[in-house]
């Protein structure tokens, strides 16, 4: 009987004693990119326990995470660690959505509205402008201010 040096795709037998929350996120298909995660932890979108987390922050088995993304609320269980990415058949073994059905109504209905109105002939947004529409814009965190 000969022994396989190849490694399993998933060993069971090694557990990810501990994994940063960026990573989570993107292991688990929450965010596309690993910088974006970081980004969303860094504007405070993400709150764990009622607290903004950081990115680096260690993530623990049956943690509750509140994550703002796409202009709604949404509630994630952790139930597994993992460090890497899966397929998003997967991905649903380690995560639990508990995001209620109010807030997943939300996506559903139309979110037209008008940016600014601006009038007739006066061109493109300068830089400065555009930034204070992407602040306007911006949807408030989901954690109240200390």
């Amino acid at each position: 009987m000969t022994q396989s040096n190849t490694p399993s795709a998933f060993p069971a037998e090694t557990p990810a004693i501990s994994v940063r929350l960026d990573k989570w996120l993107w292991a688990v298909r929450v965010y596309k990119t690993r910088s974006q995660a970081a980004e969303a932890c860094r504007h405070g979108h993400i709150a764990i326990s009622d607290q903004k987390a950081k990115p680096s922050r260690d993530v623990r088995v049956g943690e509750v995470m509140v994550v703002l993304k796409d202009n709604i609320t949404r509630t994630y269980k952790v139930l597994q660690l993992l460090d890497h990415r899966v397929s998003a058949k997967l991905a649903r073994d380690f995560v639990e959505d508990q995001t209620p059905a109010a807030e997943l109504k939300k996506l559903r209905q139309p979110s037209f509205r008008p940016i600014g109105i601006r009038p007739k002939g006066t061109g493109r947004p300068t830089k400065r402008e555009r930034r204070l529409l992407d602040r306007w814009q911006e949807p408030p965190s989901p954690l109240p201010e200390p």
